[in-house]
């Protein structure tokens, strides 16, 4: 840029010169409102610029202007080659939408200017791709804007312009192809094969080329079969058919190099969707999948071509037959996919399963045939590995499946468990499994793992709420695995269909044991299955209810029925454990006590009775898994319900005398589910929580202790783990098994856990080589605490060898000979591989503990069940204040014990049961008129025992519980006696509270939380007790105003300052003290508080400053609460305090305390200054000044010939002969005509800058390095106009950075 520069003898005046402004395209004209439009269709927001385009066209609907249609027009079209992609597309929905909208715009004239601005002659490499995407964006406004098939010239010449952009491909793809396709699909058959069929000729011709000349080939078949027939076909392509044998080659490479071409977007190409359309209508079906996509394309290595073909199959599931359904879903591109679901387990792998899972589904909830739905189900699941099928077992597809199809394909699934044809499977083996197998896996191996896959998806059926069933269907599935967990069949009888079909290959016991856990899994889910069978009126007002059949009973009563059905058919079906005499009895007297229950029940129902029945039926189910335990139990449970009923039949003497002889039969019945909850089982878990839950007002003292006994921390781990253990001695093989089972059971939920079985098979070799590592590692370990017996023991064998040095042999030089070598190795080997088994036996004890130690944390976390139940439906019962302090003990012992995770989940659950549910319950027991004394002495417990603990986070329950006992204490006081527990407050008596002694203890804990300097009490727990009881906690406040100042550090004294201001802000407490008292207590606390305020402390931390924020708040609260009750305190004092607080204090460095403070202020009249910002004054250069000073620069500021005068710069003089005008005299330096003006344009100041003194000489005297001195060193003013060139701006902020270095060695040599 060159800057023309006017100097005279008075002053400097600067004249910017350019040419006259012209207005060519009439930007200038155009109103504001009219020009953002622009501005926004620009914008990469999507929603601003369909606004805008909206905005636009309502704005030239509504003015009419022509220019203003003329100028969006010539806009738009040069926005078409816009750089950014947001706003090409803005652009081009613009145009389009005014094409629409204004259909007297020609568009021919619009496609000339589309053409004319982006000419494609003469092109350099930098515009190819702008003007490539020109006029792709013009072509398609025109394709959108819906005028394009009435004019087919236009049509015909947008079509040669895409055919001429298509060569650009590196820039745009097959985007000009796919808007061919659309042109057509938009186009007439008249306008087809009049003017674009001869243009499309050569495109046509080559359609086995490339994918977009197929794709356009295929879409005008489509489109126009009656133009394209077998005749013209065979004249373009030479085949009357486009599938034939001799077009396979080619068609391979094109879907190869569609499939490459669509990598990053991981899609599918809709040439090869067209394609198989084709085949369809061509009936050439068989000839494409089978020599293209079977032949051809899975040939190829994994990779695009093989998830083409697998997304492929998706999307072709609504086309196909049920013929070719069976074809494409047992092919190899099936066995492939199976493949890569095994493989791609790992977490860095590409997984196509989810997207295959999306296609199948779409599939089955638009299809309405269930023959088809049940081919692809089946298809599918038939995909096995090594009989595993690859599918998960709670697959979500099957919410889509019709009831029709849901009912054959599990009578499938029961067929393929007792007659597993493998043949029929598509099974597969992955290279590593063959690597590591050596071989394949026998067949009783596959049946075994096809079995273990169809257990979970039967259930998965079931639990599925989404799936279209009926209760027939879910009793069909519970019977079917029932018999086959527990019952083989002799001879098949048709009254029992599941004889009927005996299983092809035996159970074994392993899968026995799955089908085992996979019917007490099926028990959890019925138990919370909501009512079946919408129709029937008596299921309507059961609705709500889950685990029952439409009739009302339970899905366990109808199970224990069957099982019933089944014992009493030994001629047909024997059971796999044959019941004793005694375990039959005990069955039949079960069923017995069920009956009789059921028949009290439909007269009238009682919480009693459900539990009993509820209790009877689990138990008796699982007289098939565990016999000799579950007799004992129904015995016991019989005397119990004999008790209960034969209760009101009893004289009052017999019962006491009974009662006396024999436990209670709640307490009987807790012990009973006690021993329940001892066993892995969600099922037994849940029924035990919902009988508790119904006998619960029937609880009693030792039943709560026998509850309370298992949490109880102070027992010995070993005496726990025996009471868990010792009654299943008999059965720790099958507790294992248990534990096992539950894992399953837990399993089933979650629908990652086929993966995981997956993942396991492929990888089955390198966890045992890992653990074996492992195993290696941990002997070494054990290896390096050498056993003193295990020394001594080898040095025995040594010496018994001769085989330890001594001096005298180490001088003879003697060795052993063969014989005795190899005896001393024997030795030394049986004395190692005993040292190993005593390793291992010592491993084998320590996984022992620690597996019963994870057994018995969670028995005691199934116990906290029953506790929070009995809390949540007994908490008005006087029995619940004996369970304050053993939770209270479970707590603090969790606290201090380690953190596991079963450990932590325990403390958690225990913490949460004892705080929300006893503690801050709604209900309450009221009635303790008896146990006043004992209850005082429990809450003096509790407040010393809180400030004697050195955790204040275990400190917190207790006090909590403190807080409870004095509300059970208070009790509720009724409506309009408020008053008088007021002034019983100030007595001695609050209902069944000792005022005075509750209050001295709370003013202990006070004392010592504000005088120790560690205490575990807190200022919180203060605050909630001044919020839940504050007409009780008004007794404190005198004793609080104290530790204002009085507090042992500031932290205390803040925490005062809180606490007070939470307690005089509660209204029961106002309206206490109402009166003098309420005038004194404010009066106190100002003196207080001016006494604290006034002692000038520093703010060195944030103790300090906190306790400052915490008096300011307070101070705040009672100068608002003085002011508005008008109350006769002096507020002097703290006033001044006040004031001298901001002379002593800097509060920027706290906004909060900042705020506050100024907050209070402003009550007393004294507002916060504020800071006036003055702009700064432009530096004028004064008298004083010399050469030296002006040349320095300031440290950290931007120097003057840096800064933007925009606001006062010269006048603009349009025109080559402007006359000069004279701008504004600023003041000059001391220096005279050679100094700077201050007006001048920045980059005059940069040369100037540069120029020499014409008084100091040379830059030294002004401080300055010879390196700033300028080219020419006596360079006069000029007084005529001079052209300067702008030197580059690198070039003037590199060079200071050099003279600040050169500066001082420099100036001193000078």
């Amino acid at each position: 840029m060159v800057v023309v520069v006017h100097e005279d003898m008075e002053g400097a005046e600067n004249e910017q010169v350019r040419p006259k402004i012209t207005d060519a395209k009439g930007v200038l004209k155009q109103n504001r409102e009219f020009l953002d439009f622009f501005w926004d269709i620009a914008k990469p927001q999507r929603d601003i610029r369909l606004k805008a385009i909206e905005g636009l066209i309502e704005y030239l609907k509504k003015t009419e202007k022509s220019d203003e249609l003329k100028y969006t027009l010539k806009r738009l079209v040069d926005g078409l080659s816009h750089t950014r992609e947001d706003a090409r597309t803005g652009y081009s929905l613009a145009l389009a939408q005014l094409l629409s909208v204004f259909e007297e715009i020609q568009l021919q004239t619009i496609l000339d200017q589309i053409k004319e601005k982006n000419s494609l002659q003469g092109l350099q490499k930098k515009q190819i791709r702008n003007v490539a995407f020109g006029n792709f964006f013009g072509v398609l406004a025109l394709s959108q804007s819906t005028r394009l098939s009435k004019e087919p010239e236009i049509l015909l010449e947008c079509v040669r312009l895409l055919q001429r952009i298509s060569q650009f491909s590196d820039h745009l793809r097959d985007l000009p192809r796919k808007t061919m396709v659309d042109l057509l699909s938009e186009t007439s058959q008249e306008v087809f094969e009049e003017v674009l069929l001869g243009a499309l000729q050569s495109d046509l011709t080559s359609a086995l080329s490339t994918p977009e000349h197929l794709e356009l080939l295929l879409v005008a078949m489509q489109k126009f079969p009656d133009v394209l027939k077998p005749k013209k076909l065979k004249k373009l392509l030479g085949s009357a058919t486009v599938v034939t044998k001799e077009n396979v080659p080619k068609l391979v490479d094109v879907l190869k190099t569609a499939a490459r071409s669509v990598k990053k977007e991981r899609l599918l190409p809709p040439v090869a969707v067209d394609l198989l359309e084709v085949s369809l209508r061509e009936d050439s079906f068989d000839l494409f999948w089978n020599d293209i996509i079977v032949n051809g394309l899975m040939r190829d290595q994994p990779g695009p071509s093989h998830y083409m073909c697998f997304r492929l199959v998706g999307s072709a599931l609504p086309l196909l037959s049920v013929t070719q359904l069976h074809q494409v879903l047992s092919s190899e591109v099936m066995r492939h996919y199976g493949e890569h679901v095994v493989v791609a387990q790992q977490p860095d792998r590409f997984k196509i399963a989810p997207e295959i899972e999306t296609y199948v589904k779409q599939f089955l909830q638009g299809c309405t045939d269930p023959d088809k739905q049940l081919a692809v189900m089946v298809g599918f699941t038939q995909l096995t590995n090594q009989g595993y099928p690859v599918i998960p077992t709670f697959w979500k597809v099957v919410e889509g499946l019709q009831p029709a199809a849901v009912e054959r394909y599990v009578c499938w699934l029961k067929g393929m468990f007792l007659r597993p044809q493998l043949e029929d499977c598509l099974d597969f083996t992955t290279r590593r499994q063959k690597e590591t197998q050596g071989g394949s896996r026998k067949s009783q191996e596959s049946v075994a793992r096809l079995r273990k896959w169809i257990l979970p998806r039967l259930t998965s059926i079931v639990e599925n709420q989404q799936v279209k069933k009926d209760e027939d269907l879910v009793m069909d599935i519970a019977r079917f695995i029932f018999f086959h967990a527990f019952f083989n069949v002799k001879k098949s009888t048709p009254d029992i269909p599941e004889t009927e079909s005996t299983p092809s290959v035996a159970l074994d016991e392993k899968t026995r044991a799955v089908v085992v856990s996979s019917f007490f899994g099926l028990l959890q889910h019925l138990n919370h299955l909501p009512v079946q069978g919408e129709s029937s009126d008596e299921a309507a007002p059961r609705k709500h209810l889950s685990g029952v059949t439409a009739d009302g009973s339970t899905w366990l009563y109808c199970l224990v029925q069957y099982a019933d059905v089944l014992l009493n058919q030994p001629k047909y079906v024997q059971c796999v454990q044959p019941f004793s005499v005694e375990q039959k009895s005990g069955w039949d007297s079960m069923m017995k006590s069920v009956e009789s229950l059921q028949k009290k029940a439909k007269k009238s129902q009682t919480p009693e009775t459900s539990a009993f029945q509820l209790l009877f039926l689990l138990v008796g189910v699982s007289l098939f898994k565990a016999p000799e335990e579950s007799v004992d139990l129904i015995q016991d449970i019989q005397s119990c319900m004999e008790k209960v009923t034969a209760k009101n039949t009893r004289k009052k003497k017999k019962k006491a005398d009974a009662e006396e002889e024999e436990p209670h039969w709640v307490e009987v019945l807790v012990e009973i589910l006690l021993s329940l909850l001892s066993q892995p089982s969600r099922l037994i878990r849940q029924v035990c929580k919902t009988v508790f839950g119904r006998i619960c007002p029937h609880v009693t003292q030792g039943a709560i202790t026998a509850i309370l006994d298992v949490l109880d921390p102070s027992k010995s781990t070993e005496d726990s783990a025996f009471a868990v253990t010792d009654e299943r001695e008999t059965g720790k093989s099958r507790k294992r098994k248990n534990e096992s089972d539950e894992e399953e059971e837990e399993g089933e939920d979650e629908e990652g856990e086929t993966d995981k079985k997956k993942q396991k098979v492929t990888a089955d070799e390198e966890a045992e080589e890992d653990s074996e590592s492992s195993d290696d590692e941990d002997d070494l370990n054990d290896d390096e605490e050498v056993d003193p017996n295990f020394r001594l023991e080898l040095m025995k064998v040594l010496q018994g060898q001769n085989a330890l040095a001594t001096e005298a042999d180490m001088s003879d030089g003697e060795e052993l000979d063969d014989e005795a070598m190899m005896k001393l190795d024997g030795s030394i080997a049986t004395l190692f591989a005993e040292q190993k088994k005593r390793i291992q036996a010592k491993k084998d004890e320590r996984e022992k503990l620690r597996k019963e130690k994870a057994l018995i944390r969670d028995f005691k976390i199934k116990v906290l069940d029953l506790v929070e139940v009995y809390l949540d439906k007994q908490s008005a019962n006087p029995l619940v204040l004996g369970m304050i302090e053993p939770l209270l003990a479970v707590i603090e012992s969790g606290m201090s014990s380690d953190r596991e995770q079963q450990e932590i989940d325990f403390l958690r659950k225990a913490a949460d049961i004892f705080r929300n549910t006893l503690c801050r319950g709604k209900q309450y027991c009221k009635n303790v008129d008896e146990r006043k004394a004992e209850l005082h002495d429990l809450l003096e417990r509790l407040l010393n025992r809180a400030q004697k603990l050195s955790d204040s986070s275990v400190a917190l329950y207790y006090f909590s519980a403190a807080l409870y006992m004095v509300k059970v204490l208070r009790g509720v006081p009724a409506e309009g006696v408020k008053k008088q527990e007021a002034d019983d407050s100030q007595g001695k008596t609050m209902g069944n509270l000792d005022v005075e002694r509750v209050t001295g203890l709370f003013r202990e804990a006070l004392v010592s939380f504000m005088t120790r300097r560690k205490s575990s009490l807190t200022g919180a727990m203060f605050i909630d007790l001044f919020n839940r009881l504050p007409i009780f906690s008004s007794n404190l406040l005198d004793t609080l105003v104290e530790y204002i100042t009085g507090g042992v550090r500031e932290h205390q004294q803040g925490q005062a300052c809180a606490i007070m201001q939470r307690a005089l802000q509660a209204r029961e407490i106002q309206q206490l003290l109402a009166g003098p008292r309420w005038t004194e207590l404010c009066q106190k606390t100002v003196e207080k508080l001016t006494e604290t305020l006034g002692q000038g402390l520093e703010v060195k931390n944030k103790i300090v400053q906190e306790k400052i924020i915490k008096a300011l708040e307070l101070c705040l609260f009672l100068v608002k609460n003085i002011r508005n009750q008008k109350l006769e305190v002096n507020l002097e004092p703290i006033k001044l305090a006040l004031q001298s607080m901001s002379e002593k204090h800097d509060f920027h460095k706290s906004g909060q305390m900042e705020d506050v403070y100024w907050s209070v202020m402003k009550l007393f009249g004294i507002q916060k200054p504020k800071l006036v910002k003055t702009p700064k004054a432009e530096e004028e250069p004064s008298a004083e000044q010399t050469p030296e000073a002006e040349g320095k620069k300031k440290k950290g500021f931007l120097p003057e010939t840096k800064k933007r005068k925009n606001r006062k710069r010269p006048a603009v003089v349009e025109g080559k002969d402007a006359v000069s005008q004279p701008a504004r005299p600023s003041a000059e330096a001391a220096g005279g005509e050679g100094a700077e003006p201050a007006k001048k344009k920045k980059k005059n100041k940069r040369k100037n800058k540069k120029r020499k003194h014409p008084e100091g000489g040379e830059a030294a005297s002004s401080g300055q390095s010879p390196a700033k001195k300028p080219k020419t060193d006596n360079q006069p003013a000029a007084k005529k106009p001079k052209t300067v060139n702008q030197p580059p701006a690198k070039k003037d902020k590199s060079k200071p950075k050099g003279d600040k270095k050169k500066k001082g060695k420099k100036g001193a040599a000078e």
